[in-house]
């Protein structure tokens, strides 16, 4: 089992009963840490593609392929048990973006986003579909025509720490908030291609930084940690190898009983898999982390200890946890069969890169 632990150093350690505390604590968690396993979602290669984006449309899912450079044809939408296949979003053509990766994302139905349209990568700007698959223009506004660095991931506060708006990681690095009218404010910037974001919840594990944004840099592998009040102070958390994909696992996970809830993600070059929300007992509010060339699935919790936890079958990319929470899905309930359950997403971040993908170079 691999371990990393950014415990700080000191030159002059003693054994108090703190220090103890926190070793029985370390290594109990290790001790009876879960095992994540990946089972197959979609049938492989979805309209003939290698998937990448994954986002939850709360009658559907709606995922993305390899771009296969024309822009056209890379978008598809699954029913709630991962079939009826269906191309989605009809002739909209998407510009080319870094790493022919579309990230796909979903809103969450909460704030100003009271919806279920889809957004996806589209170079440095997003694309906006509705959820019945009418292609809506491009969202980004402003004189500059779009942001800076292609787009690399996209979520939803679902936490309200960022005022249930979109939140945006670039190529270049930098991070923004987004309102309904698709007006830009820069958060931070990391300095080199960011991709997995996700708010951490409020009532979680890591105290002052509850309610931050966490976003993942694959490069290098730094997680860092950006405060939602206005100096948007960012810290570095962790290092995980090839850090791709980021989830915080939602407080509430599994409380439905759904066979909805757990956690999804594509599985270059082949499918979509998904992880049962059982698997992830113990771990409410930390943190899941996809290494993308390692391919191994790590769990990041307080204080700022990685552990792996299990390992994807091929290459980990976009992902998402579907929760029990606040926002009623009526026909996400009728097409389950499973009674009046409350539906909505936790979206994880994913799509970094510390060097442009293709079809030849992919893992």
């Amino acid at each position: 089992m691999k371990k990393i632990n950014r415990t700080p150093k000191s030159s002059n350690f003693r054994l108090n009963s703190a220090t103890l505390l926190l070793i029985a604590w370390t290594f109990a968690g290790a001790a009876g840490a879960a095992t994540i396993t990946p089972a197959p979602f979609t049938p492989p290669n979805p309209i003939g593609g290698a998937p990448i984006g994954w986002g939850y449309a709360g009658n559907k899912f709606i995922g993305s392929i390899l771009d296969n450079g024309t822009g056209q044809n890379l978008l598809y939408s699954t029913d709630l048990t991962g079939n009826n296949i269906q191309p989605f979003g009809g002739a909209v053509t998407l510009a080319p973006t870094f790493g022919l990766e579309h990230y796909v994302s979903c809103a969450v139905n909460l704030g100003p986003f009271n919806n279920r349209d889809v957004f996806v990568a589209s170079g440095n700007n997003i694309q906006r579909i509705s959820n019945a698959g009418v292609p809506m223009g491009l969202f980004i506004s402003g004189s500059t025509g779009g942001l800076v660095g292609d787009v690399r991931g996209i979520t939803f506060d679902s936490v309200g720490t960022f005022g249930y708006n979109m939140l945006v990681t670039t190529h270049a690095g930098n991070v923004y908030m987004v309102d309904n009218l698709g007006n830009p404010t820069l958060l931070a910037s990391t300095g080199e291609d960011t991709e997995g974001l996700d708010v951490a919840p409020l009532g979680g594990i890591w105290g002052g930084k509850n309610g931050w944004l966490f976003v993942a840099s694959e490069g290098s592998g730094t997680i860092r940690a950006i405060d939602f009040a206005p100096a948007h102070t960012m810290i570095s958390i962790a290092n995980v190898p090839s850090a791709e994909e980021l989830d915080f696992v939602p407080l509430n996970l599994g409380a439905s009983g759904s066979p909805l809830e757990g956690l999804y993600a594509a599985n270059y070059n082949s499918n979509v898999v998904r992880m049962a929300a059982s698997q992830f007992a113990g771990l409410q509010g930390h943190i899941i982390v996809t290494g993308e060339t390692t391919k191994d699935i790590w769990d990041v919790s307080a204080p700022f200890t990685a552990t792996t936890v299990g390992a994807f079958p091929l290459q980990p990319e976009d992902g998402l946890f579907v929760t029990a929470n606040i926002v009623p899905e009526p026909s996400a309930v009728s097409l389950l069969g499973v009674g009046a359950i409350l539906f909505s997403l936790r979206k994880s971040g994913k799509r970094n890169s510390s060097k442009r993908k293709t079809p030849a170079n992919r893992g």
